[in-house]
């Protein structure tokens, strides 16, 4: 490699991006790293091995080989091999400092050592490597900014009362419908409002404290970059940043990467599961006649998409029409 290109190369900032494992989350994780790689960093993807290989089986492989400086790293996720198609639950999760510290080691002609790492909102276990090698951290939240407040308050409805549930006839009886007027940028909010992790009756439950340990853990990164904008939550971006470090917001991602125009990028999947074709076989072969089959799917503006809905109709042919609503923003 020429001088001049070396040079290029490890003038590029490096950014290590670890999603929560788990597929509303992937999705934003993988468009924020497709923006900053258009915008000149070399990004470094983590995946467990166990979401890695539901990748590998759900999209082209040859898709995450040959993009220049954009790779996929994996850690391990202390998860026996399984081709169950099933969410990880977080806690076996094993830090990545390893990692981090291959990274580096082995930064060359090639790569530029890290810049940064960018870790999903319930992450925090990578604050603690990145902190203790000396590398910024940034938060990027998926959800959205009222999500993230609301759960920063968890602390406040255990002090006062409002958690735990007395029993599960809190559910039904009208108590989620008190109001909460004390936190600061969600004016005249309902109990139900809140992130629903809230709903349990045992004082020890494990993903209430989970969550407010995370969140707790947020005010120690370097930045926080959140999936909204300021016109959607105003009020509630200026509360955070009473609470937070500096708060930065990019949305929506689903079409900042929609104008990038970069045929390599474009090949790269981020389902977890893999396509059926086959439920379009009743609306593609002659043999069954004029039925058609009518197949409405919605995508959010994270590219996610719901169960798809397939209505039989009685057509003149044999195409398969295929209908997806074009995501809003939020």
């Amino acid at each position: 490699m020429g001088s001049i290109r070396k040079h290029e190369v490890l003038d590029k900032p490096h950014a290590v991006c670890i999603p929560f494992p788990v597929q509303g989350h992937v999705n934003p994780m993988l468009r924020l790293a497709i923006i900053l790689h258009h915008k000149v960093f070399h990004i470094t993807f983590v995946n467990t091995e166990y979401n890695h290989r539901r990748l590998l089986k759900s999209c082209d492989p040859h898709s995450f080989k040959g993009l220049p400086f954009f790779r996929f790293e994996t850690i391990s996720d202390g998860l026996p091999p399984c081709d169950a198609d099933a969410t990880q639950d977080i806690p076996y999760l094993c830090p990545f400092k390893e990692l981090l510290v291959k990274l580096n080691h082995t930064s060359s002609s090639d790569v530029s050592p890290i810049s940064c790492i960018i870790f999903g909102g319930s992450m925090s276990f990578t604050l603690t490597a990145a902190q203790d090698l000396g590398i910024p951290q940034v938060v990027f939240w998926a959800p959205s900014a009222c999500g993230l407040l609301g759960i920063m308050h968890y602390h406040d409805l255990a002090k006062n009362g409002y958690f735990p549930f007395k029993d599960a006839s809190d559910l039904t009886n009208g108590y989620l419908e008190t109001t909460l007027d004390w936190i600061l940028g969600m004016k005249g909010i309902y109990l139900r409002d809140l992130p629903s992790f809230m709903r349990s009756t045992n004082p020890d439950d494990f993903l209430f404290k989970y969550l407010i340990q995370e969140t707790d853990r947020c005010k120690f990164a370097s930045a926080i970059v959140i999936n909204t904008f300021d016109l959607l939550e105003k009020e509630v971006l200026e509360s955070l940043q009473a609470l937070l470090p500096p708060i930065y917001m990019i949305d929506p991602l689903y079409f900042l990467v929609k104008h990038i125009e970069d045929k390599n990028l474009e090949l790269l999947g981020s389902n977890l599961w893999k396509e059926d074709l086959k439920c379009l076989d009743n609306g593609i072969n002659p043999q069954h006649g004029n039925k058609t089959q009518n197949i409405r799917q919605t995508e959010d503006q994270n590219g996610n998409k719901s169960r798809p809905t397939i209505i039989p109709q009685e057509r003149d042919d044999t195409r398969c029409i295929l209908h997806q609503k074009q995501p809003t923003t939020r």
